[in-house]
């Protein structure tokens, strides 16, 4: 028989050939050929009627007509009948439930609440409400069928004889949706919401039906063992539960909140948002909505989607706070272990015999470690670690402590990830975490107008290349050591080891250092980093660890720290080839200091090898300013390792700058005013003071007479004089006449050869 339109079924005067006494399916026996049922044409309380004598334990009246399930579909199911003689049977609505391939659903519920006949006559209405979900109020709940053969059943004892008036469906599906009209409810379509049935299925039944209306995730806990994309709007009122390899997507409602809905706990709420986020195109972004998301230990960023280890597309986390809770999981994993170190391999470690121990992302410390060398990779079976930068003083065997600090977002766990955003968020590390660790590899990472609050050891760490060309704009590093002396902090804002690196608009406090950058081609810009400004000692803001960096540092505010250039991160430090200290421009800054000591100097070159010499460094327009005392240089060379070759200065331009409270104004070129007040055929002059980092008198552009040159007999002379330069302990030059003169010269001087 075809699907009935009309829900109500066939009246038992038109035919008990429709009236099956088994369960409704075609073949089964109908009251038509059945002694046991009789049609009653004039039931005094019926008016039509069938009367059933009640033969076997259970005795079944069904509609072969087959009945409509189908997902948003509530119906009742009613019948009046009444008891006429012999023994009070039972009476309950009951049904068979079949699926589209007409076969039988299994484990279904197929009768209602039953009701026991007690007097003749008396006429007991009976119904049940049919449905495909599992609401409050239906009776037999079908997910999974699409029709049913429905009329009641007879139990209890046998020899009863009962008639029952024409069988009612009526369509109440109103009922269910008074309160949300235009809404889906993922019941309709199957969900079971007991925690273990996989409902991913049947979710995204419901988005398709949905067409863009909202779906209703009742209260319930509903698992999904499988991908769902939502394109249609949902609101959670349950909780979703699934496996860290499944995926929600919500295309219509992408954000935060949304996600937090679904699965109650904020942590994983944002796992799963992230995991949304690289795995669906309709959205760049995932709105936190300015929600803090409290967390209890780190946050492997590659585990949330634990199938993909690269992302090149550009994606964004925004407007939110991140909070380390108090837990130890933050604390530092630490392991000491003896390696081999071989200068001609400079990024590895080699015989390591616990390398499974050390984790990447580990900071490496150790005689002839360089600053900020940590572990890339780590290869167990071979006894390797791969480091970031080479060791500048560790050839053979020594033992190496590996800490493994803990990050707020660690994203570690990819080979590769590149244009990825973090964009006005708040790193609460409370002194308790650190705040990102980037990839290993990668391109543009960028850090936008966010706060890195407190972080226990690091802001922001490179532990290889996922740094190249990172962006770090307008963001506050505060520091969580600020009630330590400088010397005894550990904490740091940034790394770097790739190039092209852009540091912009940022402002940071009583850090130990600022920043550590390696690579080249890296801008420094309008920044402002502040160190403390007690009677301690200063150290290093901002360290540069390649000897040519191809750098500018320009128009910042470095506040009582300096600019230290080294090559420690150089496994041959000693100078062979290349072109040495050179490509750092210095430009525009405001260097400040007070109540330093007189050898305190704002820019320090550190050679962790000899033979370097300068090549092609620029140092214009800054100003430079001390209070509460004076110094007597604002430019030093470290000479506790190595020593610079000043023989070969070469291209190095200092103009411009400002000096209030420094003793020395140097310059290069510099000029000098020389009184030679008795006659001498060869006047000494000593630039020396103004040449900067202890240059020497390579070349002299020029020599002015200022009023008229004498001889020994007072008389003036004319002759030009030629020059001698890097004179005595070279950096003296004279100035040479052919007989005894006496005068003044204004002469211009450089401590390197432009030629």
């Amino acid at each position: 028989m075809p699907i009935t339109d009309n829900l109500t079924p066939t009246p038992f005067e038109d035919g008990l050939d429709v009236w099956s006494s088994g369960n409704g399916t075609p073949g089964s026996d109908t009251y038509a050929e059945s002694g046991t049922g009789v049609f009653v044409p004039a039931d005094q309380d019926f008016g039509g009627a069938l009367e059933i004598l009640k033969t076997q334990s259970v005795t079944r009246l069904r509609f072969m007509g087959r009945t409509p399930v189908r997902p948003g579909l509530y119906f009742r199911v009613t019948a009046r009948v009444k008891a006429v003689a012999g023994a009070f049977p039972a009476v309950r609505i009951a049904g068979w439930a079949g699926n589209a391939a007409r076969a039988h659903v299994d484990g279904l519920d197929e009768t209602g609440p039953a009701t026991q006949l007690t007097r003749y006559g008396e006429v007991v209405e009976i119904s049940a409400i049919v449905g495909p979900g599992r609401r409050e109020g239906v009776d037999l709940a079908w997910p999974g069928a699409t029709y049913g053969h429905f009329g009641i059943d007879l139990t209890g004892s046998n020899g009863g004889v009962v008639r029952v008036d024409d069988i009612e469906i009526e369509d109440i599906t109103a009922l269910f949706l008074s309160e949300s009209l235009g809404v889906v409810d993922v019941r309709d379509y199957g969900a079971v919401g007991d925690g273990s049935t996989d409902d991913s299925a049947a979710f995204e039944a419901a988005d398709a039906a949905a067409a863009g209306r909202l779906v209703l995730v009742p209260d319930g806990v509903f698992f999904l063992d499988g991908d769902v994309t939502f394109q249609s709007p949902v609101r959670f009122e349950g909780r979703v539960t699934m496996p860290a390899a499944r995926k929600l997507i919500l295309q219509r409602n992408y954000d935060f909140d949304s996600y937090l809905a679904a699965f109650r706990e904020e942590e994983l709420a944002f796992r799963k948002a992230f995991q949304a986020l690289l795995n669906f195109s309709d959205h760049e972004s995932l709105d936190l909505g300015g929600r803090r998301i409290n967390l209890t230990g780190p946050l492997d960023m590659q585990a949330c989607d634990p199938g993909r280890t690269s992302f090149a597309t550009r994606r964004v986390i925004r407007n939110g706070q991140f909070q380390a809770l108090d837990s130890p999981a933050w604390d530092d994993a630490v392991v000491t272990a003896q390696a081999r170190y071989d200068p001609e391999v400079p990024l590895t470690l080699s015989n390591v015999p616990n390398a499974g121990a050390i984790a990447v992302g580990s900071l490496v410390t150790g005689n002839g470690v360089g600053r900020e060398v940590y572990v890339r990779a780590v290869f167990p079976g071979q006894g390797r670690v791969v480091l970031s930068q080479p060791l500048h003083d560790a050839e053979g065997v020594q033992s190496y402590t590996f800490r493994r600090f803990r990050y707020m977002l660690d994203f570690s766990g990819y080979t590769s990830l590149a244009q990825f955003v973090l964009d006005d968020i708040d790193f609460q590390c409370r002194g308790r975490a650190s705040g990102i660790l980037l990839a290993p590899d990668g391109l543009i990472f960028h850090v936008r107008d966010c706060f890195i609050n407190r972080p226990k050891d690091r802001g922001i760490t490179s532990h290889g290349e996922g740094c190249q060309g990172m962006l770090i704009d307008r963001c506050i590093f505060q520091s969580a050591e600020a009630q330590l002396p400088v010397a005894q902090r550990r904490s740091i804002g940034f790394n770097t080891n790739a190039n092209d690196v852009k540091v912009r608009e940022n402002r940071a406090a009583l850090f130990r250092h600022f920043a550590v950058m390696a690579g080249s081609t890296n801008i420094v810009a309008g920044n402002h980093w502040f160190q403390g400004d007690d009677t301690g000692v200063r150290v290093a803001g901002l360290i540069i660890t390649q000897v040519n960096p191809t750098m500018l540092v320009a128009n910042n505010y470095i506040d009582n720290n300096f600019i230290e250039w080294t090559n420690e991160h150089d496994s041959t430090p000693e100078f062979t080839a290349g072109y040495s200290y050179g490509g750092l421009t210095i430009e525009g800054n405001i260097f400040f200091a007070s109540a330093v000591s007189r050898g305190f100097n704002w820019v320090v070159i550190k050679p962790y090898g000899p033979g370097h010499f300068l090549n092609g460094f620029t140092m214009t327009g800054n100003v430079f300013r001390t209070i509460n005392g004076t110094i007597e240089r604002v430019e030093a060379v470290d000479t506790s390792l190595a020593s610079l070759n000043l023989a070969r200065s070469l291209d190095v331009e200092i103009t411009g700058n400002v000096f209030h409270g420094v003793e020395a104004e140097i310059a290069n070129p510099v000029t000098v005013v020389h009184a030679q007040g008795s006659a001498t055929r060869a006047w000494v002059v000593n630039p020396a003071p103004k040449l900067p980092f202890g240059g020497r008198a390579r070349a002299v552009e020029s020599v002015i007479p200022i009023g008229p040159i004498r001889n020994a007999a007072n008389g003036e002379i004319y002759e030009a004089p030629w020059i001698d330069p890097e004179f005595g302990d070279g950096r003296l030059f004279r100035v040479v006449f052919g007989s005894a003169a006496r005068g003044t010269i204004r002469a211009r001087v450089r401590m390197d050869r432009p030629d």
